[in-house]
């Protein structure tokens, strides 16, 4: 009998990465390509190259392929219905038509939970919050061991957690003072003034003493721990995964975060949430696609 096998895609703002898993989330391919957002034209046709290329891997036909992307997918997930302000042309945009095969498309924060439950850091956990963080900030919730969508598949947005009502600065949902703002790639170069436009080059000077990048760095960390906080307050999970290209960053955003947790996170009991990154670090999204298409098609 053949191995059951699935292609799963995260198209993000920045990079678009593929995988190709077997049914036991093993990765056997990957690929990465960069996005270049306004060009919706390369994007597009970068996603249907990398399926084919994923396939040509594998030497079978693949039937269980799914997609990942910012936004609100549609009851039918055959779709982002919903994502202003972010890929032009992603809105409505009907995958499986385009390729003339099957597509499952989902939220990306919820894609990289659903890999992290069956496959990673959360395995074997009833209640998890995940944030994502990359371009921008997602995020997804787990209660009682499932995936909780919520009305309209909004639930898990938690990038959209106010952590400065000041702020004059609204993000794509109208939110102000965002946690997406606080510390996602999109709003770096405002934020630092036009020095940065990559978190990784902020860690490294933050890591080399640079006052300036110390300041904002650590910024963006603390703003994100009362974010966490306030979801833990919230939802009360055993774990929380943290995934994402920012993770990269490793004990540089773990340690102060944990620091500055101490400070907010409610413990009556001593108990308190753990902090994980995400065994997929930055193919959860793609892995959880693919897990996504595996349940769709069985």
């Amino acid at each position: 009998m053949k191995e059951t096998l699935a292609i799963g895609i995260d198209l993000g703002c920045t990079n678009i990465k593929g995988v190709l898993v077997n049914q036991a989330g093993a990765l056997l391919h990957e690929r990465k390509v960069q996005t270049i957002e306004h060009d919706e034209k390369h994007w597009k046709r970068a996603v249907t190259e990398m399926i084919s290329s994923l396939e040509s891997k594998a030497e079978i036909n693949i039937a269980n392929i799914g997609l990942a992307a910012p936004g609100l997918a549609n009851d039918s997930n055959s779709c982002i219905s919903f994502m202003p302000g972010r890929l032009p042309g992603l809105e409505n945009f009907d995958w499986s038509k385009h390729a003339s095969r099957q597509i499952h498309v989902l939220n990306d924060g919820h894609a990289a939970l659903m890999a992290e439950a069956a496959f990673g850091a959360a395995k074997g956990v009833k209640h998890a919050v995940l944030f994502s963080l990359g371009t921008g900030v997602g995020g997804a919730v787990l209660i009682d061991g499932k995936l909780y969508q919520g009305a309209f598949q909004m639930a898990g947005h938690l990038g959209h957690i106010t952590v400065d009502s000041g702020a004059g600065s609204r993000d794509v949902t109208n939110m102000v003072g965002s946690i997406e703002d606080a510390i996602g790639n999109v709003s770096l170069q405002t934020r630092t003034y036009g020095r940065y436009t990559d978190t990784n080059d902020l860690v490294d000077d933050y890591l080399g003493g640079n006052v300036l990048a110390t300041w904002w760095w650590l910024s963006a960390v603390q703003k994100l721990s009362t974010a966490v906080a306030s979801t833990i307050n919230a939802l009360s999970p055993e774990v929380v995964i943290l995934s994402g290209g920012i993770t990269q960053a490793r004990d540089a955003l773990l340690k102060p975060l944990e620091s500055f947790l101490d400070l907010y996170e409610w413990r009556p009991t001593t108990r308190k949430a753990e902090i994980r990154l995400a065994h997929f670090s930055d193919l959860a999204g793609a892995i959880g696609a693919a897990g996504f298409a595996l349940t769709k098609n069985q």
